[in-house]
């Protein structure tokens, strides 16, 4: 292990290099078998015990930084420590109101003094802090008073050496995915950084801890629900290999997201622990800017704090949009809401045709539930149109009904209940009005950059009025130099969570170390986790057609039949394999899309192919691998233009 400590011959892994309990056992035990000369020096009951131990200390590590954060004042002392008493009535003296911490009172109070003195490598107590900062033990607080400088640190009046003319070197606007990843790396390089995360309510009260949207409500709820659904599939192929299967097997809606919720509550712990360990600072407050260098955290309890920096990274992510009509806040739910659920939600409206709205509609489809798609133009804005509409056929021979060029005009609730009954008024693109009922109505037409609200305008950061995207050099600059932005705010990029990973890591890197590397958003893949997948990587067929005219470029394409499908005798020539190569340039893969199970796995191996420039002949000399479902690429030779034959008669 990079970090392990040598006490002479024997190895001790520290057990904050590991996240888990499995894993930590398994460190130890890969170190004897490195080292055959080491002898067993720990039995399972220390390991077990270490590692619980080091949990615990995370946990208080954890505990003191709440303590410190959530009071001005804060006094960790002893009931029966008589310097401590005399620190604590020399400030009811001064009319200081304190939060006193009594470590004997606690029931692990002697690992938490343990953790203090770590903290602030003092053994003496009382230690006090000052709006977060370690003003010392007994001596140094009382020449503090004599010298009347402990009400100016109060007050936050004490002055900043040119040294310090910050308190952080970076604030950090948000704890998504890209936040984390440029704050962490930050402190690689040596610099105090603040990471601020704070989650607005949905308009129906939902909320999630640390990590932004795909972590909590996007990415891995959604393909853990996608995988639920996959399940049912599987139920029913499973008979035609032999398997015996209750034919009246039931889903149970609360047990899956409970499910899901406990995961995700360890992904928010195991973030919070790595920005701990990281020395990143943490503070849940929305975050403003009053000053040019200055921002105001707000946190759930209304207590207001004041931070300043040298330099910012916007990172803010965006939410989902309402409808703006008549009961769409109050009795519709959004992506928000819908991953934590604590009900079914039963008959299903989803309103619009964005790849969310297209993904949780065939999940709750897969899951056996009555499911609506209302559809105002097109289905997946933005991406290849042909592979679109073969998503939404497939997706209504399995079961989602396609309600097209209709948008909803009332929301109303005639039953409530979980769930309840809501009544939908729609029109028509020419006027025509229909009204149905559903038990659950999912908007999904869209989401809006969370940068309105954040004080932009003082510092002067520049913001597209319409969007509230943010314009940024090929730096992730600002026009204000020492402000950032990285993530879905990001006006003309990807909205996609390793991008704004990636983005976030090489910014932290140029800006603090000697790195050039500037974030790519050309050719980045993306799946679709339609209950048919969909992969795809760089052009679209329409966009090749723009850039490089129809004349210019080859289209390969053709069905195929996964083998895992034969046997259970479904689905015969739906998926379906494409590559757009440029004609002009020794036919170079422009564009990569597929129709399959597991696209993503697919996808993600080519588009490092065509980073590297990937040709058709390369593609033609590659040999696949038999039978998977990436093989077909290989094997690519009609083309659209001769119009030949692409359908498949086996694997």
């Amino acid at each position: 292990m990079g970090n392990s400590v040598k006490k002479g011959k024997a190895v001790f892994v520290e057990p904050t290099q590991v996240k888990s309990l499995q894993l930590y056992k398994a460190a130890i035990e890969d170190q004897h078998i490195k080292s055959p000369e080491i002898t067993r020096f720990r039995m399972e009951e220390d390991i077990d015990s270490e590692w619980k131990r080091n949990q615990e200390k995370t946990i208080l590590r954890l505990k003191l930084e709440e303590y410190i954060g959530n009071s001005d004042v804060v006094v960790f002392s002893k009931t029966t420590c008589g310097k401590c008493t005399k620190i604590k009535s020399l400030l009811d003296g001064m009319n200081i109101s304190y939060r006193a911490v009594e470590i004997d009172q606690m029931e692990n109070g002697q690992m938490f003094e343990e953790v203090l003195c770590e903290h602030v490598m003092e053994t003496a107590l009382p230690s006090v802090f000052v709006k977060e900062k370690f003003i010392g033990e007994y001596d140094g607080i009382i020449k503090l008073a004599k010298e009347g400088l402990f009400q100016k640190l109060l007050e936050g009046k004490e002055e900043k050496t040119s040294d310090n003319a910050y308190d952080y070197d970076l604030i950090v606007i948000g704890g998504g995915s890209g936040g984390l990843a440029a704050s962490k790396e930050a402190t690689q390089y040596g610099k105090n950084v603040l990471v601020l995360d704070y989650v607005t309510p949905s308009p129906l009260g939902t909320q999630w801890g640390l990590g932004g949207t795909c972590v909590n409500v996007g990415c891995i709820p959604k393909k853990l629900m996608h995988q639920a659904a996959l399940l049912k599939q599987a139920l029913k192929d499973c008979q035609k290999f032999g398997w015996q299967v209750d034919s009246n097997v039931q889903h149970n809606w609360e047990t899956m997201t409970e499910s899901i919720q406990s995961y995700i509550g360890s992904l928010n712990w195991n973030y919070r622990v790595s920005l701990l360990e990281k020395e990143v600072k943490y503070e849940n407050g929305y975050g403003e800017f009053v000053e040019p260098h200055k921002i105001k955290t707000t946190n759930s309890r209304g207590k207001v704090k004041y931070f300043t920096a040298e330099k910012f990274i916007i990172a803010t992510g965006e939410r989902p949009r309402y409808l703006g009509i008549n009961g769409d806040k109050e009795y519709c739910i959004t992506s928000d809401d819908l991953f934590s659920l604590p009900y079914c939600p039963g008959k299903t409206l989803v309103v619009g045709a964005s790849y969310v709205a297209l993904e949780c509609a065939g999940f709750l489809v897969g899951l056996g539930l009555d499911v609506t798609v209302m559809v105002r133009s097109i289905l997946l804005r933005g991406f290849d149109q042909q592979m679109a509409t073969k998503i939404g056929d497939h997706m209504e021979e399995h079961g989602v009904k396609f309600i097209r060029e209709f948008v909803p005009t009332k929301i109303e609730q005639i039953e409530a209940g979980t769930p309840g009954k809501l009544l939908v008024t729609s029109q028509s693109t020419d006027g025509t009005e229909i009204t149905e009922e559903y038990n659950t109505v999912l908007l999904a037409i869209g989401r809006d950059a969370c940068t309105r609200r954040i004080g932009l305008e003082i510092p002067g950061v520049k913001i597209n009025e319409k969007t509230g995207k943010i314009p940024v050099n090929d730096e992730e600059q600002t026009n204000v130099p020492y402000i950032y932005a990285i993530g879905d705010v990001l006006e003309d990029k990807i909205e996609l969570t390793p991008v704004a990973i990636q983005a976030g890591r090489l910014l932290a890197r140029r800006l603090y170390g000697d790195s050039k590397l500037k974030c790519d958003y050309v050719n980045v893949p993306t799946t679709v986790f339609t209950p048919l997948e969909y992969g795809a990587c760089g052009l679209s067929e329409e966009n090749a057609i723009l850039k490089y005219g129809e004349e210019n470029i080859e289209v390969y394409h053709s069905y195929f039949w996964p083998l895992e499908w034969t046997v259970p005798a479904r689905d015969n020539n739906k998926c379906y394999a494409k590559i757009i190569c440029n004609l002009k340039d020794n036919e170079k893969v422009i564009g990569f899309h597929v129709l399959a199970p597991n696209a993503g796995e697919i996808t993600q191996g080519f588009a490092a192919a065509i980073k590297c420039g990937l040709t058709k002949d390369q593609l033609d000399y590659t040999i696949g691998i038999h039978p998977v479902c990436a093989e077909i690429f290989t094997t690519l030779t009609v083309t659209k233009r001769s119009g030949g034959n692409i359908l498949q008669s086996g694997c």
